[in-house]
């Protein structure tokens, strides 16, 4: 029953959302609310959504906690596999931008850089939506 539900309030969530937004931006905002759900279901602290660096260098789609591990998440959507799997679009310019702003949250939270971790969450909107966790996607 919640399974329906939850579904359900995704859909009319999205749907408002594409009156409001893009197609793209919607489905990539849907992306990051099926990634923070799977990721509070797997035990994490979800503490932050869309943290944006001062200067506008670099953005985090989620941060969370795992155990004593501040993990930046990375949130990647795709309709389709017709261009591969979703990660494919983290490329190295992306994974220096998240750098930067995985630095400037661990130095304003006051977290050592060796206590953070870098984990990608794609999701593929099928139906069900699929999503799968990469823990330690990149070395920071």
């Amino acid at each position: 029953m919640w399974g329906n539900l939850l579904r359900l309030s995704d859909a009319l969530r999205h749907r408002a959302r594409l009156r409001q937004w893009s197609p793209e931006r919607a489905a990539g905002q849907r992306g990051e609310d099926l990634a923070h759900r799977f990721l509070r279901r797997a035990g994490y602290t979800v503490v932050a959504r869309n943290y944006r660096t001062a200067t506008g260098s670099g953005e985090l789609d989620l941060v969370a906690w795992d155990g004593a591990t501040l993990v930046f998440v990375e949130v990647k959507s795709r309709t389709s596999q017709e261009y591969g799997a979703p990660g494919r679009a983290l490329d190295a310019g992306k994974r220096e931008r998240l750098r930067r702003a995985g630095r400037d949250y661990a130095r304003r939270a006051d977290v050592a850089w060796e206590r953070v971790r870098f984990d990608l969450v794609e999701v593929l909107f099928s139906d069900p939506p699929s999503v799968a966790h990469f823990k330690d996607a990149f070395r920071p």
